[in-house]
């Protein structure tokens, strides 16, 4: 279900109807009771809107404001899987500011204005490249330009080992987790590595214009570009900038409200 789809068509039905009323059926009416007003006919009250004038009315500013918000100021989402573990737990319901990379128009994702673009460590929401109808969520880990490899569990951007340390155990890992502290550009953020798990080995890949190479903070639990690539500009929807709500269970919990690093 395409919900920015639907929301536009909402308010295009809906703004219709309501231009409807005021230009043909509003004039129509007060012309008919000042009608029957000169004829010498006791005086007509004006008939109210007709119910799809009047929900119309209603809803039309209110769709309206949350197209306009949802497009191009913030958009809500909510974490499926723990690929992004620690940083975002499943069930963690996010805020994704729209407007970081520049406005898109919604459903066609047209850029009509360019205010930025992702950097090293930003965490970033995109549709996927091989099903743009699904949206994920990862860590850039590098930019157009930059030359990525990740063997044996370390990342390296342009030849640079990129610096990490562990730190105490984390109470919520999976047995066999091993937290890690890692230093992405402005970026200070924690990251998850698995003792004798498997991890694709990437050596020496450029990441081309216009695309960037994306990665989930539980290195060794995230299908990633590693496996399918790279995240075209195109498909950037926003950044991802605070946790505003956990919900596990039937309990939503807004203790975790956080800023996302």
């Amino acid at each position: 279900m395409d919900f920015s789809l639907m929301l536009v068509i909402a308010v295009a039905v809906t703004g219709l109807v309501w231009l409807v009323g005021v230009v043909w059926w509003r004039p129509r009416n007060a012309a008919a009771t000042a009608g029957a007003d000169g004829d010498g006919v006791s005086a007509a009250k004006p008939h109210k809107d007709p119910w799809p004038i009047d929900y119309a009315r209603s809803f039309f500013p209110v769709l309206l404001v949350v197209l306009v918000v949802r497009s191009f100021i913030v958009e809500p989402f909510q974490i499926p899987s723990e690929s992004m573990r620690p940083t975002l737990e499943v069930g963690d319901f996010i805020l994704v500011n729209k407007f970081s990379y520049g406005l898109r128009l919604p459903v066609v994702n047209t850029k009509i204005l360019d205010l930025g673009e992702p950097e090293r460590g930003d965490v970033v929401v995109f549709r996927y490249p091989q099903d743009p109808s699904v949206d994920y969520i990862k860590r850039i880990v590098a930019v157009p330009g930059d030359h990525v490899s990740y063997l044996g569990k370390q990342l390296y951007i342009n030849g640079e080992p990129v610096h990490k340390t562990q730190v105490d155990a984390s109470p919520e890992a999976a047995p066999g987790n091993v937290l890690l502290r890692e230093q992405l550009g402005e970026h200070d953020h924690q990251i998850y590595n698995t003792r004798g798990a498997f991890s694709p080995q990437v050596r020496d890949v450029v990441v081309p214009e216009g695309s960037y190479f994306a990665m989930g903070d539980n290195r060794d639990n995230s299908k990633d570009s590693r496996y399918w690539g790279f995240v075209p500009e195109e498909n950037v929807v926003g950044k991802a900038f605070a946790v505003w709500m956990h919900w596990e269970g039937f309990i939503p919990s807004f203790s975790s409200v956080r800023l996302i690093r």
